[in-house]
């Protein structure tokens, strides 16, 4: 096996002299990284702490803010870490450099559909306690392999992990 970049690549063939080999490209296939400086797992999901947070182009106050976030609870996936500061990027790929005292480890999601169910229990066909609306922000209770359970404007209830952003699809939390 040849270990490259964000996955495997796995070769399969014939033992004999002169057989032709084919690559399979595995996404994902091997463990994720640990962070320099916390030694926690990158990339991972956090939230913005404050109810703003200047983005910069690199991990310093003197490096120019590109993107000033103004959503309190958004959900971020860090990237990388230097110090103090953290590399996020945030549902639309865009990011940079953000202090770690902006940052929460409290998990939350953004709804990614036109209109999402929370239902009582994580079944389809359980019934609906609320529906939440594209871009609202929730926070996380627990997560199963397919569905969450979300808290949200006073409602709680179970959704499609696939319809959320700040989650990963294998990630389960308890």
């Amino acid at each position: 096996m040849k270990q490259h970049l964000n996955g495997l690549f796995l070769a399969c063939g014939l033992a004999l002299a002169g057989a032709t080999f084919t690559l399979f490209f595995v996404p994902g296939a091997f463990a994720q990284e640990r962070g320099a400086v916390t030694g926690r797992l990158v990339p991972r999901f956090v939230s913005l702490k404050a109810s703003k947070g200047n983005v910069r182009r690199g991990p310093s106050l003197t490096q120019q803010i590109d993107w000033v976030y103004t959503r309190k609870d958004m959900p971020l996936q860090i990237t990388a870490e230097y110090g103090h500061w953290r590399r996020v990027r945030d549902r639309d790929g865009v990011g940079g450099w953000v202090h770690y005292s902006l940052l929460s480890g409290v998990r939350t999601v953004i709804v990614e559909t036109e209109l999402l169910d929370l239902r009582v229990r994580a079944d389809e066909t359980s019934p609906v306690t609320a529906t939440l609306e594209s871009q609202v922000v929730a926070r996380i209770t627990s997560c199963t392999i397919d569905w969450c359970r979300l808290s949200a404007g006073g409602y709680k209830g179970w959704a499609m992990k696939s319809s959320l952003w700040g989650v990963g699809p294998d990630e389960v939390l308890d």
